[in-house]
């Protein structure tokens, strides 16, 4: 200036502005298009007069002359941009603007439904899962139900086994008795006259009817053990055929459930599933199809982590670059003034308006 003070002269779209040259961030003086009446020079010294007449005109000079003819061309330019932004939007603008709104909107909508198709593909994957988890907890089920259909037949085979052998001890023990009565008539027939032989004959006979009396309760005793080993062995049945009415039950339920499922969601058809045949009490999984699906499972499983462990390097690898940038030791003294203002919440143009 006219005092021969350092001065530096910024050029934008918003007006002219004086900073000092230690502070390039706030101006210490700010023209604005709209205050400025005429921008001239005359040989090294600029001129600018502002449209109220009665602040003075502020007057520098530059180094060189072409140095004056670049300000004022760049004020030129600025101010021809600040005129053409106040004016209202040529047809071909509007065209563009109304094409860009058009984008945007399209975008929005593609946006919107990729968002509905992943909610639908992660319902999809979470009712997959539930099934899956039906399906194994239909099998345990099953499962538990042919292990105790198995011990109940296990049982009434004993039982079975148990009662006949009961049931030929009784007879046993009957043909005993009988051989014992036909021994004591034998020894009546044969009896002595005599009083000693009577005497002991009566002692036989006692004997024989002690034994035979023994016989009978044992018999009768051994007859109402088999009695109640064949009760046992009916209930043992029982419980049988109720094991296999349940087993029948799950595995109707399962089927049911498998047909519903699979009419109302688009999971593929080809999950395992499990048929009991009752005559032999056995299961026939379909191995292929369980095989296949836990391989779609599992090659799904490897390419999600493979693709999670690649956007985790490449944020790992932005971070350490963003850290990079971030040293304090390549900040300089306006950096930090800039962030200092940044935090303040103070930005170029809010500077400028309130110097205006």
């Amino acid at each position: 200036n006219k005092k021969g003070t350092e001065l530096l002269l910024g050029v934008d779209a918003l007006g002219l502005h004086i900073y000092d040259p230690d502070n390039r961030l706030t101006p210490k003086i700010s023209f604005p298009w709209n205050e400025i009446r005429n921008i001239s020079y005359s040989d090294k010294e600029f001129t600018i007069k502002p449209l109220d007449k009665k602040i003075d005109v502020f007057k520098f000079n530059s180094s060189k002359l072409r140095v004056n003819k670049l300000i004022l061309q760049l004020c030129i330019g600025n101010h021809d941009l600040f005129m053409r932004r106040r004016k209202a939007d040529s047809l071909e603008v509007q065209q563009m603007k109304a094409q860009a709104r058009e984008e945007k909107a399209r975008k929005q909508m593609e946006r919107q439904r990729l968002a509905r198709e992943k909610q639908m593909r992660e319902e999809a994957e979470r009712k997959r899962d539930e099934l899956e988890r039906r399906l194994m907890q239909l099998k345990e089920e099953a499962t538990m139900a042919n292990e105790a259909l198995m011990r109940s037949e296990e049982t009434a085979d004993l039982l079975a086994e148990k009662a006949q052998i009961t049931e030929e001890e009784a007879k046993l023990l009957a043909q005993k008795a009988a051989e014992a009565e036909q021994e004591m008539q034998r020894i009546k027939a044969t009896a002595i006259r005599t009083e000693e032989e009577k005497r002991l004959m009566e002692q036989k006979v006692l004997e024989a009817e002690m034994l035979a009396l023994k016989m009978a309760e044992e018999s009768e005793r051994r007859a109402k053990e088999a009695d109640q080993l064949k009760q046992d062995l009916q209930e043992a049945r029982e419980s049988e055929r109720r094991a296999k009415q349940k087993l029948l039950e799950i595995t109707s339920k399962s089927s049911y459930t498998q047909s519903m499922n699979s009419s109302t969601t688009a999971l593929p058809t080809d999950l395992p599933s499990f048929n009991l045949i009752s005559e032999s009490l056995s299961f026939d999984f379909k191995d292929t199809d369980m095989k296949r699906l836990s391989m779609e499972i599992e090659k799904e499983k490897v390419e999600y982590m493979e693709k999670s462990k690649h956007l985790q390097e490449q944020l790992n690898e932005l971070k350490t670059e963003i850290e990079a940038l971030k040293l304090k030791e390549r900040e300089t003294a306006l950096d930090i003034l800039h962030n200092e203002n940044a935090s303040r919440g103070n930005s170029k143009h809010n500077t400028i308006k309130k110097v205006s």
